[in-house]
């Protein structure tokens, strides 16, 4: 807050409270009036972000018991002393500010790493402890917000973003992403992450302006696609085409695993398309458990015939008992 005249504030006023408000009270009434008109409730509007440093500065004097006591021995002498508050040149400045002060302000994007200004209910949870909680609940226990409100404030969450491939969400592995500062920071991806987990970086965020504790940088992994594999669980799929000789006749087939060598399946004869065949322990491997590769049976029909193929395919056709494989299905349907 810059050098003001005491005697010239109202700050009860300011708040809307009596000059004998409980500290208890005092805070009920900073809280709501901070929540109706912090700037991510009211984008766009100066009057709204006037008012919401208004009353910032009103809560950061008496909200203190010992400058409280000071700021009513000055109104009850009737001006004639003047004080500089406190905050001149440790305030927080606006929150474009803050953020640009770490990644250059605004989301930006560099190597797979995006940031962009935490939500409104970060932010809160930045002044009032663990954030607001929806439907009329009430706030956590404070943890820190401005000067007089329980002490240091804990610096700004930062939320972040990163693309890894399906190997190293599989798998695991250490990655550094950079700040737009041209700040290096490594992250540990655990085994089996996946796609839109967050992780959060603790101390890696906003610094306090106060000498309190760092905020942490939330990251939300994206995991790139894989053409072959897809996680179910902890278990990977994977669709095998086989023919028709091989699914009807059996055979052995090699089938891929993931930055492993193949393995090889028996496929019994008989075995219909989407049949699941198991291998045990081949899928995602975490502290947690270990998954199963799944691998789908899938019969290949051919596009094209020769003359020769579809002669002996019609006398297969007529060796077969004269059975309707779609009997049971139109039963059921009818009943």
């Amino acid at each position: 807050m810059a050098s003001q005249d005491w005697f010239d504030k109202d700050f009860y006023k300011v708040l809307g409270v009596s000059k004998d408000v409980s500290a208890a009270d005092l805070k009920k009434a900073y809280r709501k009036l901070a929540r109706k008109y912090h700037p991510d409730s009211n984008p766009g509007n100066p009057a709204a972000e006037a008012k919401f440093k208004e009353i910032s500065e009103a809560h950061s004097v008496i909200g203190d018991p010992e400058q409280r006591k000071e700021y009513d021995a000055v109104r009850a002498m009737g001006g004639g002393a003047r004080f500089t508050a406190p905050g001149q040149g440790g305030q927080q400045g606006g929150f474009d500010d803050v953020f640009g002060g770490m990644f250059g302000g605004g989301a930006r994007q560099q190597q797979g790493y995006s940031y962009e200004q935490a939500g409104f209910d970060d932010i809160l949870g930045g002044m009032f402890g663990r954030g607001a909680q929806g439907g009329g609940g009430r706030f956590g226990t404070p943890t820190g917000g401005f000067r007089g409100a329980g002490g240091p404030t804990r610096g700004r969450d930062v939320v972040a973003s990163t693309t890894v491939d399906f190997i190293t969400a599989t798998h695991g592995d250490q990655i550094t992403l950079q700040t737009q500062e041209g700040r290096s920071i490594k992250v540990k991806i655990p085994a089996g992450v996946a796609d839109g987990q967050k992780i959060k970086l603790r101390g890696q965020g906003q610094p306090s302006p106060d000498g309190g504790e760092n905020g942490d940088i939330v990251l939300t992994v994206t995991v790139r696609k894989h053409p072959v594999f897809e996680r179910d669980g902890l278990n990977l799929r994977v669709n095998v085409p086989v023919t028709f000789a091989e699914a009807a006749l059996g055979a052995t087939i090699e089938v891929p695993t993931l930055g492993g060598p193949p393995v090889k399946l028996r496929v019994a004869p008989g075995t219909p398309s989407g049949r699941v065949l198991r291998v045990k322990g081949r899928g995602v491997v975490t502290p947690k458990g270990t998954g199963d590769l799944l691998a789908e049976v899938q019969v290949a029909v051919p596009s094209h015939l020769s003359k020769d193929a579809e002669e002996k395919l019609l006398a297969f056709n007529e060796a077969l008992p004269k059975e309707n494989p779609r009997d049971g299905l139109l039963a059921r349907a009818k009943g």
